[in-house]
């Protein structure tokens, strides 16, 4: 753990405290204090201010509360769905300023004597080699992944499944690769008729053909690679098996998104919506909600169209369903802890405008449909905001205009704004870089923290050894030569030690970028968007 200095400042008192500051994945790369229960707090981490809108603290103990009271419902066994990104979840840390990304398995760690892991992955993902878009890695390696990382939290990995198993080569091979690592592995099935044919699902040629999971504590997790990868189905077989054998056990579901306690046309909710624009997820009240209970509840179209279907299912197993409503099903307590509303409403705004640039240049690279495109811009005038609303773009925009060469533009979590241009040692987003890097540093903005004696042999190495027609220094090779540099100049030093700040900066790009820098800002929690365009006019773009 590194040592952090956080400054706690609310109203006009301040307060200063030490906090630890963790390293590595589970950090999410952003600092962070490990614990801030108050209301409209500015977080000044190593000087620069953010605005927290979510109490972790306070969702990390209601949330485990909530599940805990679930087990007890059903006799004190529990197969729980878990949707959405365990790890990771950066989507919801962007619009719920304060989440941290590893909240839900920080959740989960509270409860991981009570609680094992299954995973479930689609054997026909398996054959076709499907890739998470995030990570670039297929969902067969992301399950040993999630299963390395999973075991770095203490929680017990028990089994994989192979959802929709036909006998796939691939999903065969799998299976004995797993086994050979000592991973237990099941085989679920393809049920004609699913989800409609209800007699023959609960039945033995449905269900009751699947391999029973074993499982040996009270809170089953049934979580995936990635979507459509048969975690209700898994849940449902389960409940049907056990009853069989006379346990009492329950379902219920954890999803993040939609909050369905905000209203439908909430900011947070509607960038859900853009978040799965590809996926056609549709944002809905929930009518069996509604006419249950005489109040409304958010929910999304899948749930509520597959509802009246897990009724029947609950009734041919128990004789009864539990619930009365899928809102009934899950037991999400995020929107209990937003702290400041109009700060999510801003951080979601922000996020909507992001998903738009995120498929113009899907599109752009021929890998979305103009469809998604047109749900985007729909999504945006029903929040009322447009391009405008995203002060970086704007920046960007009039930086390269004045230059006629690609620019690009940053806002600091302080509000500052800086631009960078193109030049013959540096792209604009290194050169950007670097701006922001003085700016936060205090340092002199004429101050050249690297000389060109030192960028032109890498320029040369480039170009002249390794066959790159870019002499630029893309923002991994400027951050290698800057912390080269900080070894003997003071200065470079200061600027090295600002980096954590950037966490939380939002930056545009009049050009589409490289992969390379897109991870980088990536990885120091920058949120970039760019311009649908190539730098150049070639048809093959690395």
């Amino acid at each position: 753990m590194l040592a952090g200095k956080v400054y706690l400042l609310e109203g006009p008192e301040q307060t200063e405290d030490y906090y630890g500051i963790p390293e590595g994945p589970a950090a999410g790369g952003q600092i962070r204090p490990e614990k801030i229960n108050r209301k409209n707090v500015w977080i000044y981490a190593g000087g620069t201010q953010m605005r927290s809108g979510f109490d972790n603290e306070k969702y990390l103990e209601m949330q485990s509360e909530q599940i805990r009271k679930r087990i007890g419902q059903f006799g004190g066994k529990l197969y729980m769905e878990f949707g959405g990104k365990l790890f990771d979840d950066f989507h919801a840390s962007r619009v719920l300023p304060g989440f941290q990304p590893d909240s839900k398995i920080r959740m989960l760690a509270q409860l991981k004597a009570q609680a094992e892991v299954v995973i479930a992955i689609n054997a026909g993902d398996i054959e076709k080699n499907k890739k998470r878009g995030d990570y670039g890695i297929t969902y067969d390696a992301d399950v040993l992944r999630l299963i390395d990382a999973f075991n770095g939290y203490g929680l017990y990995v028990s089994s994989v499944v192979l959802t929709q198993f036909q006998d796939q080569p691939s999903a065969s091979a799998y299976q004995k690769k797993l086994e050979a690592l000592g991973l237990k592995v099941y085989r679920h099935y393809v049920i004609p008729g699913y989800p409609s044919d209800v007699s023959r699902i609960v039945s033995e040629e449905g269900y009751g053909k699947n391999e029973y999971i074993e499982t040996s504590r009270s809170l089953v997790v049934v979580t995936a690679p990635g979507p459509g990868s048969g975690k209700m189905a898994t849940c449902l077989s389960q409940l049907y098996h056990e009853h069989k054998r006379g346990v009492q056990a329950g379902y219920a579901k954890f999803e993040t998104f939609p909050i369905w306690n905000l209203p439908l046309k909430h900011p947070v909710n509607i960038a859900y919506e853009a978040a799965t624009a590809d996926l056609n997820d549709v944002n809905m009240i929930d009518p069996f909600h509604l006419e249950r209970y005489g109040n409304t509840a958010v929910n999304y179209n899948r749930d509520v169209e597959i509802f009246p279907v897990l009724q029947s299912i609950f009734q041919q197993i128990y004789g009864e369903s539990p619930y009365f409503s899928p809102t009934d099903m899950g037991v999400n307590m995020v929107g209990n802890c937003i702290t400041d509303d109009e700060e999510v409403r801003k951080a979601a705004f922000q996020e909507i405008i992001r998903r738009y640039y995120q498929a113009l240049c899907d599109h752009r690279k021929g890998g979305m449909s103009q469809d998604i495109v047109y749900k985007l811009e729909l999504l945006m005038k029903q929040a009322g905001i447009s391009e405008k609303d995203r002060p970086v773009v704007g920046a960007a925009r009039e930086k390269a205009l004045q230059t006629g060469e690609p620019a690009a533009a940053v806002e600091l979590p302080d509000g500052t704004l800086l631009t960078g241009k193109t030049s013959d040692l540096l792209g604009a987003s290194s050169a950007m870089l670097l701006n922001a890097l003085k700016a936060l540093g205090k340092l002199d903005d004429s101050l050249k923290l690297i000389s060109p004696e030192i960028i032109e042999p890498v320029q040369n190495l480039k170009v002249c050894h390794l066959g790159n027609v870019n002499p630029r220094l893309h923002l991994d090779e400027l951050l290698v030569v800057l912390s080269i540099c900080a070894v003997h100049d003071p200065a470079a030093q200061t600027a090295m030690e600002q980096l954590p700040r950037l966490a939380g900066s939002e930056v545009h790009s009049s050009v589409i970028l490289s992969q390379v820098d897109e991870a980088v800002f990536r990885r120091l929690g920058m949120h970039l968007t760019c311009e649908p365009v190539y730098e150049t006019k070639k048809l093959y773009h690395k």
